[in-house]
């Protein structure tokens, strides 16, 4: 039987996780180490992968680095057949890569080599791509960079949020890693030389809505920062994220940010609009665009910014 190492940490990394304990001789899960967390940042808060792998019996560790002699020898002492790595967060030197009969395979979130790096989901929905989808990829050096043994496509819908897409890519990841693990060995295609795109990491300014963007944009900005870390706006100093928006047809000559009428119409940029639907004051419920209303006063002429 196959003998596997993974190394992840979200949860997007556990339904691979999973399918290696099910299916082959995982021996070793690797994530990165516990962070603070919770009121005051007094506690140490294990990664989702540390979770499940300590509740299912499975031997982990979380090192700092992968880059010390104790862990290249730690490793070689596993004999692991292949390394999965899906959404680590550390960079595997090249005596690690080499270390595996079948190397390192990652389980990456897009259609390589479009939206390589660190946030390939939420960038596909802000560019308003209608597709996207798994690569299962040979690791080399570089960032995203080796060839592809498969790829599943999967589609994005106008009303598609990053958390939709994360659960149904998570799922088609581990589904499509089981097929590559079973033909091993097998071919892999280098990544074309067009049509590589950068997913940068997410930053804070990310999260701001930009008034005068387009409705269309600012609907794609929403859908891509929910669940986390949630599109904003702010009314005064009150800042009000917002998780669900529509476009709505009509036009207006008012300046962007302006609200239009009590059902939370906004003016956007070159004369759009959208609708406000699901928001949510800081430290309170998420509430549907009327309830948020009940005990929030947006009134028409309030100017969002």
């Amino acid at each position: 039987m196959l003998r596997a190492v993974f190394m992840g940490t979200p949860d997007f990394a556990v339904p691979v996780l999973q399918t290696l304990f099910e299916n082959y001789q995982l021996v070793c899960a690797y994530t990165q180490p516990p962070r603070l967390a919770g009121r005051g940042q007094q506690e140490l808060k294990p990664s989702p992968v540390q979770k499940w792998a300590e509740e299912n019996g499975v031997s982990v560790r979380h090192p700092t680095t992968l880059k010390s002699k104790e862990e290249a020898d730690f490793l070689t002492a596993l004999a692991p057949d292949v390394i999965v790595v899906c959404a680590y967060g550390l960079l595997l030197p090249k005596n690690i890569l080499d270390l595996p009969r079948y190397g390192c395979i990652n389980v990456h979130a897009s259609l390589l080599p479009r939206w390589r790096g660190a946030a390939p989901i939420q960038r596909a929905i802000m560019a308003g791509d209608t597709q996207t989808g798994i690569s299962i990829m040979q690791m080399d050096t570089g960032l995203d960079t080796g060839a592809v043994f498969a790829q599943k496509i999967v589609p994005i819908l106008p009303t598609t949020t990053a958390g939709e897409l994360h659960d149904a890519l998570a799922q088609t990841g581990a589904q499509l890693l089981k097929d590559v693990l079973d033909a091993l060995p097998m071919p892999t295609t280098p990544q074309a030389q067009e049509g590589m795109t950068y997913a940068a990491k997410l930053s804070p300014d990310d999260a701001r809505i930009r008034w005068d963007e387009e409705a269309a944009a600012i609907v794609r900005r929403v859908n891509a920062l929910n669940p986390v870390p949630k599109a904003y706006c702010l009314h005064g100093e009150q800042r009000i994220n917002v998780l669900q928006a529509e476009v709505v047809s009509q036009s207006t000559d008012k300046a962007p940010g302006t609200v239009l009428d009590k059902d939370l119409t906004v003016a956007c940029g070159q004369g759009t609009c959208v609708r406000l639907k699901l928001l949510q004051r800081a430290g309170r419920h998420i509430l549907p665009a009327d309830e948020f209303l009940r005990g929030y006063i947006l009134a028409v002429g309030d100017v969002l910014l």
